[in-house]
């Protein structure tokens, strides 16, 4: 599968560097661009009529123009590149006219890059679903589509799982070595919370297949379950 090729737009130099590398870790995604203005964002996306760029995570607040207003040149110019708003402003007026301008999610600062993570893959799974070939033969499937980008598809947590601590846990197992897994101790312990609530937002993961369970040798008795981001 062809990588989805991403231009951060970040007037911070550090949290541009940060977004870059958050969307390096997380598989099927590149990095192919790094601006600091909405003046460098538009000629990059220019230079290639907006062709070498699938996804552009935008910060609104930048220097010389309002994320928005980069929103309202690029669909006036004709681009459908899908934008991912990477924003600290909160005001419900701006979000609406991030909706309307075709904005596909919207992302609050600070996150965590769990939230970060999850927000590119239903992007993913949603943008498979809609370069696919031929045509929808039913309403459900449309809604699926669309779920899957609103994130309310299949991803509605069981009773007494929240939203929070599940962020906690899958940063947990974010911040590990690529490869290496971590047993519900060890996330207990990286987290706070009991091994038996660990355990259970681990075997939620697993169930919707965001991480890999294996057992783990090596210790006297029953071998330990592990599990590795997928």
């Amino acid at each position: 599968m062809t990588a989805i090729r991403v231009l951060v737009v970040e007037d911070e130099p550090l949290l541009a560097e940060a977004h870059s590398a958050y969307t390096e870790r997380v598989p099927g995604f590149v990095v192919v661009g790094v601006a600091h203005t909405a003046q460098a964002a538009m000629a990059a996306l220019r230079a290639g009529d907006g062709g070498d760029v699938d996804l552009v995570l935008l910060d609104f607040r930048l220097p010389d123009l309002h994320g928005l207003d980069v929103c309202r040149a690029l669909r006036a110019a004709g681009s459908s590149v899908d934008v991912l708003a990477v924003t600290s402003a909160r005001d419900l007026a701006v979000v609406r006219t991030a909706v309307s301008l075709g904005v596909t999610h919207y992302l609050l600062k600070p996150f965590t890059f769990a939230a970060f993570r999850d927000k590119l893959e239903r992007y993913a799974d949603y943008r498979a679903q809609a370069l696919a070939e031929g045509q929808v033969v039913a309403q459900h499937e449309v809604d699926q589509m669309l779920a899957t980008l609103r994130g309310t598809a299949g991803h509605s947590l069981p009773k007494g799982l929240d939203a929070q601590t599940l962020d906690r846990v899958r940063a947990a197992l974010a911040d590990v070595t690529p490869g290496v897994g971590l047993s519900a101790t060890e996330v207990s312990a990286l987290t706070g919370i009991s091994r038996v609530t660990a355990r259970r937002y681990l075997e939620y993961l697993a169930t919707i297949d965001r991480v890999a369970r294996s057992p783990r040798y090596g210790t006297p008795g029953r071998p330990e379950v592990e599990y590795r981001p997928r």
